[in-house]
């Protein structure tokens, strides 16, 4: 019988239609090549399902290839530093541009009394709305980040056991080579 016209491949894979599985069945009862090259295939398949998931890559350019290469805006705009930068100076201008634009006239000085006792009463209201609906966010995002982890915690828990169960199962048919090899060589004698 050749071994050429099955698929171990698909029948490892579940692709193979029903009258082809049971061919394939029949012939691994009496080819031990294949049942090792089935055996490799499904550890090949145990492997791969406990690397972890990665996104990939979108294209592979070369080191010179500036077709690609974004622009000097693309690339500021990207940056978070640079943005951020930009941000915190264009903020510090503004604010610098506020206090020569928008003096009191110094003619008129400021109520000492009541109008900072308001200001300040103004102020500490503020602060205290804005802490209590930071502390209010606060719970779900850790919830949020508890939940990650969790998942993918469990994702590496599986894809670890996955490989283990595939490991033990390894080595429990080297293990029973093994035995049979020992008995064939112990009867020999």
């Amino acid at each position: 019988m050749n071994c050429a016209e099955f698929d171990l491949k698909a029948y490892a894979l579940g692709e193979a239609a029903l009258e082809e599985r049971r061919r394939v069945e029949d012939h691994l009862r009496a080819c031990a090549g294949c049942r090792e090259e089935l055996e490799r295939v499904a550890l090949t398949r145990a492997v791969l399902r406990a690397l972890p998931e990665e996104e990939m890559p979108r294209r592979i350019a070369f080191v010179s290839d500036q077709v690609f290469e974004p622009g000097w805006w693309r690339r500021f705009w990207r940056s978070g530093p640079r943005l951020a930068f930009a941000s915190a100076a264009l903020l510090a201008a503004a604010i610098v541009a506020h206090g020569f634009l928008a003096r009191p006239p110094a003619a008129a000085p400021p109520a000492a009394g009541a109008d900072m006792a308001a200001i300040e009463r103004r102020i500490e209201t503020a602060v205290k709305e804005a802490v209590a609906a930071a502390e209010a966010r606060q719970p779900a995002r850790i919830a949020e980040a508890v939940r990650e982890a969790e998942r993918r915690m469990e994702f590496e828990r599986r894809a670890e056991m996955a490989a283990v169960e595939s490991n033990f199962e390894l080595l429990r048919k080297q293990f029973a080579r093994m035995y049979l090899a020992s008995s064939q060589i112990g009867g020999a004698q």
